[in-house]
């Protein structure tokens, strides 16, 4: 058996300008590193048109006139944001995308980097931690919101709309997930010994 490469979890955030990156900008990209949550990443980007849903832009505070105006080309952004990626991930190590209902983020984040790139520097590996919390602890789909999860934790935690903010509060979600994780197989593999 090959030996296991070691994982580097980066919690990833995005703003956009509606539902989905067919039709809808990419504007704003938020990263920490899930054990280092100091260590961060974030930019904003030009729209690459003028399509936009309102509720999505009011939700994120974001002017598409604005960031027509201040933010970084999408092809620029993404090569920052990869170099920030592949800065922060050991040699021996993979990134693994992590994020709070992953699958809007990561569907964004996926496309820009085909689109502008050519590839992903995370690959396939994003991890959805509803869908983890969800497994670890047995509940229904529909108990995996984040009221639901920081209940669970004793840890009050909401959203800023603001993605770096938004990338912390996630990291800091999922750090107590896997350390509560870890407490109930080391429980388990105390009372079988």
């Amino acid at each position: 058996m090959p030996p296991m490469t070691r994982e580097t979890y980066i919690s990833v955030d995005i703003e956009a300008a509606g539902p989905h990156p067919s039709r809808y900008s990419l504007l704003s990209i938020g990263a920490c590193l899930v054990h280092e949550p100091d260590e961060t990443f974030y930019v904003e980007l030009q729209p690459v048109n003028e399509e936009a849903d309102a509720g999505a832009l009011a939700v994120g505070g974001l002017s598409l006139a604005a960031l027509a105006e201040t933010g970084v080309a999408p092809r620029a952004a993404l090569v920052q944001f990869e170099a920030w990626v592949l800065a922060h991930t050991p040699e021996d190590s993979r990134p693994v995308f992590v994020g709070f209902n992953a699958a809007f983020d990561w569907m964004f984040i996926n496309d820009y980097f085909h689109r502008f790139l050519g590839h992903n520097p995370f690959g396939h590996n994003a991890l959805d931690i509803k869908a983890f919390y969800m497994g670890m602890t047995g509940v229904r789909w529909s108990q995996t919101t984040l009221a639901h999860v920081a209940v669970h934790l004793d840890k009050p935690c909401s959203l800023t709309r603001h993605a770096l903010a938004d990338a912390q509060a996630q990291a800091q979600l999922f750090r107590a997930l896997l350390d509560a994780a870890r407490q109930r197989d080391a429980t388990k593999h105390s009372a079988t010994d």
